[in-house]
């Protein structure tokens, strides 16, 4: 059962792929909350639609690959630019002009190609746990993704053959690595059983689909005329947080640790999450800079 149905819900077709999006809420201003990647879908935001819907308009929507939008297994759906231009449509069928703009993880890429090429429809972004290149360290896992598993510990099965003999193992791995705090029994389980609504041949389309490089992310940071928060757990094992600092850097944004969080803070901390939301589209409502 939802704790809130949607006040409007529809489909946007774009280059042959249906997306299903719904409105909650009459507030101002409007927040359209991302997707992010493919293995979940729009129910990952369940913390914070009921929430945020009591002071805004809250628009969310499936993006390719899961939820109530088609499953394509091209990479052509799941690039960056058709990333961003599907937020583009999705803002353009809910009648939406401007929108603050939330994200988790790689859903950051496709804020930034909105910041950078439709900067009239963003208010102001809010990004969490941001996965982005922009030039900090990776850690190295040391099995290569292209190449046949010889290990099935750890990292290892971060790998496309092993996705595909070991779909269910490998979500419960990733997931336990996105909640690292204590007592997150509830939140991996939701989250494997959304990735079980779609495929791992759906995950490999995205994984070969293109992600901007560092020179253009930067290029789109600096284009940022609108105000930032970067929302960063302490414990993100998915993405160090060393990327939050970058982003906000590169943005002139505001950067707020959450401390003992992982990578997906409104899921086990949705009070703080909310607050800071709230309290950062308030700020724009009012017309000032939070």
């Amino acid at each position: 059962m939802r704790a809130r149905e949607p006040d409007a819900d529809g489909l946007v077709h774009l280059d042959g792929v249906k997306l299903h999006w719904e409105v909650f809420g009459d507030g101002q201003p409007t927040l359209l909350l991302l997707p992010t990647w493919t293995v979940i879908h729009s129910r990952f935001w369940k913390a914070q639609v009921p929430y945020l819907a009591r002071h805004f308009r809250v628009v969310t929507y499936d993006g390719p690959g899961n939820g109530r939008s088609d499953r394509p297994e091209d990479p052509g759906p799941y690039g960056y630019e058709a990333e961003g231009r599907a937020a583009a449509a999705v803002l353009d069928a809910t009648g939406t002009g401007r929108a603050v703009v939330v994200s988790l993880s790689m859903a950051s890429q496709w804020a930034l190609w909105l910041l950078g090429n439709r900067p009239d429809r963003v208010l102001g972004n809010v990004f969490i746990g941001p996965t982005l290149e922009l030039g900090q360290e990776w850690e190295d896992t040391g099995h290569p993704f292209d190449e046949p598993y010889t290990s099935t510990e750890g990292w290892a099965r971060y790998n496309r053959y092993y996705w595909l003999d070991h779909y269910r193992d490998f979500l419960e791995f990733f997931f336990s690595q996105c909640f690292t705090e204590p007592h997150s029994t509830k939140q991996i389980e939701d989250a494997v059983g959304w990735g079980l609504e779609t495929s791992p041949e759906v995950l490999l389309a995205e994984v070969a689909a293109p992600c901007p490089d560092e020179a253009t992310l930067r290029a789109w940071c600096g284009r940022a005329r609108v105000p930032t928060l970067v929302i960063h757990g302490d414990r993100d094992r998915i993405s160090p947080m060393r990327g939050g600092d970058l982003l906000a850097e590169a943005t002139g944004g505001a950067l707020v640790i959450v401390g003992g969080a992982g990578h997906i803070p409104m899921a086990r901390d949705p009070v703080k999450v909310n607050l800071l939301v709230r309290e950062f589209a308030e700020s724009l409502a009012a017309g000032g800079r939070p």
